[in-house]
């Protein structure tokens, strides 16, 4: 499998919000933006991977600004890191209030999504063919990422062993 170029794996959607996105004071629910970063993040790893692919885990997600209804949501994705069958894909999501055009950085994301063949088991992705500095840059920050995960994984599986060694 010959590596994929990093624009192979990235996504922009848009998404025009309304008031059943919101709350009584237009304040957008992070769950509707939450829904939307996953989208995004999952059309960058099809169009990476060229196959289906799920959610296995969101590493974070921060809130910076509210959005509110009458915004558009702007979501931008990218593959920083292609696994042997999974990937991280980051997002960035923006709005843009269109009567002032004002655009603000709202939330970030990290999410982990796993390609399947078509018998819906784990199957391999193509290697990331990093084109510039700011990708390699992305890509050594997401291996840090995916070694603290790994890592984390290991604490967790020790503790459902042995609950009494680990502290909360």
């Amino acid at each position: 499998m010959s590596a994929q170029p990093t624009d192979q794996g990235t996504a922009i959607l848009t998404h025009f919000l309304l008031p059943e996105d919101a709350n009584p004071a237009g304040n957008v629910h992070g769950g509707v933006i939450m829904k939307h970063i996953d989208s995004a993040a999952g059309v960058a790893a099809f169009r990476h991977a060229r196959r289906n692919v799920v959610t296995a885990s969101i590493d974070r997600l921060d809130f910076v600004q509210p959005v509110f209804v009458g915004n558009l949501l702007i979501l931008k994705a990218s593959v920083n890191l292609a696994g042997r069958t999974s990937m991280e894909v980051g997002v960035r999501a923006e709005s843009e209030d269109l009567l002032s055009g004002q655009i603000r950085h709202v939330a970030s994301a990290y999410l982990t999504f796993v390609a399947l063949d078509t018998n819906g088991h784990p199957t391999h992705v193509p290697a990331l063919r990093l084109s510039d500095d700011k990708r390699i840059k992305r890509h050594r920050m997401a291996q840090a990422r995916r070694k603290a995960r790994l890592a984390e994984k290991k604490r967790e599986a020790a503790c459902d062993k042995d609950p009494d060694d680990c502290t909360p």
